[in-house]
């Protein structure tokens, strides 16, 4: 799922950020000089959340409502800096969440099990985020760095997306 995916607010929390964003495209119609980043952050987590991510393994259905997304803390830090840094007129919407998943099983198979008639429409990697952070990477610089599986070596190396 990527930034041109429509939006579809299934709570008051999310129509409220809906709305914020649709304003902001009025706005910055308004003023062409004015610069306005939305960071759709993807449930920001810090380290010492982490010891429950292995739980989450029990029930796919539970965090399906993002996708099984995450963004550490740090990282969400990182992109309000990038995002700062590389602020341009206009408005722009970025996906801000972690490379992997909270999950221990591999995104293909969640994909599979939980939205089986959904069309994954490129492979994914063992634990990659389906939410597309390759805006915010090709365009801010975003990267991020810190995953929970660090915090959970038997869980599968950091490093593996």
């Amino acid at each position: 799922m990527d930034e041109e995916y429509p939006a579809r607010p299934e709570s008051t929390y999310s129509l409220v950020k809906h709305l914020e964003e649709q304003m902001a495209v009025e706005l910055t119609r308004w003023d062409p000089e004015l610069s306005i980043s939305a960071l759709r952050f993807s449930n920001v987590m810090d380290p010492e959340d982490y010891a429950k991510f292995p739980a989450f393994d029990v029930d796919p259905m539970l965090r399906k409502w993002n996708l099984w997304g995450y963004i550490d803390g740090r990282d969400g830090a990182q992109a309000v800096a990038r995002a700062m840094e590389n602020g341009r007129p206009g408005f722009e919407a970025y996906i801000i969440a972690n490379a992997d998943t909270v999950m221990s099983r591999s995104s293909a198979s969640l994909a599979a099990e939980v939205f089986p008639d959904v069309k994954v429409t490129k492979e994914l990697g063992e634990h990659e985020t389906m939410l597309s952070i390759d805006k915010a990477r090709r365009v801010l610089g975003f990267d991020p760095e810190h995953s929970w599986r660090a915090y959970h070596p038997g869980k599968t190396s950091p490093t593996e997306n």
